[in-house]
């Protein structure tokens, strides 16, 4: 049976479930200031709050599926996770250096993949009361409702996610055809952005 005719439903409800649990996790440390540290050589953050999510749905997940492999943006890999067929996905903050400065757009992000495709995922952005969640022949939902990506007229700029430091790269008349939105930490929440037509995609 191929992933795209299974039913994912049941993992579905699962990594929604854990997700937003590992998000109240998150929220509780919101605005705390939780302790930091610095990895990949001092170019990126993480704190208390993301390992206490990816506790979180570490228990959670690996619990409900001890079958299904692991692969977490914080956590040690586990080539293991190579020879199992289904695996969880997971970043617990993404946005880890917005998180910690106060801004909102951070999100839980949990995926499942199945012999190399995503099949389910979902981003849980508890401190803006926001759900996005997808599966496989499934329409794409924010709290619940079908959402789609917008149709830009061929005449109009896009609006797009783009630092301003790759944006002043690009060729005068590509900067001119563009409308760069503030700053959002979180690639996720950009991508989510774009997937309910907010933005017409993201460059990075």
């Amino acid at each position: 049976m191929t992933a795209a005719i299974m039913d994912w439903s049941d993992d579905m409800a699962l990594i929604r479930d854990a997700a937003r649990e590992a998000g109240e996790v998150a929220l509780s440390y919101f605005g705390q200031s939780p302790e930091v540290w610095w990895k990949n050589e001092g170019r990126s953050p993480v704190s208390a709050a993301d390992f206490a999510s990816n506790e979180r749905l570490h228990e959670l997940l690996t619990a409900a599926r001890p079958d299904y492999g692991w692969l977490s943006e914080e956590t040690d890999d586990d080539s293991a996770r190579l020879s199992r067929e289904t695996l969880f996905v997971v970043d617990p903050i993404d946005g880890t250096r917005g998180f910690i400065g106060g801004d909102r757009t951070w999100c839980v992000s949990v995926a499942v993949v199945h012999r190399g495709q995503p099949v389910a995922g979902v981003l849980v952005a508890p401190a803006l009361d926001e759900e996005f969640f997808a599966a496989v022949d499934q329409p794409a939902l924010k709290n619940g409702e079908t959402v789609a990506v917008s149709h830009p007229r061929p005449d109009a700029p896009l609006t797009l996610a783009v630092a301003e430091d790759i944006l002043k790269g690009l060729e005068p008349a590509h900067r001119g055809a563009i409308s760069s939105i503030h700053h959002v930490p979180s690639l996720a929440y950009r991508l989510a952005m774009a997937a309910d037509g907010r933005i017409d995609g993201a460059i990075v």
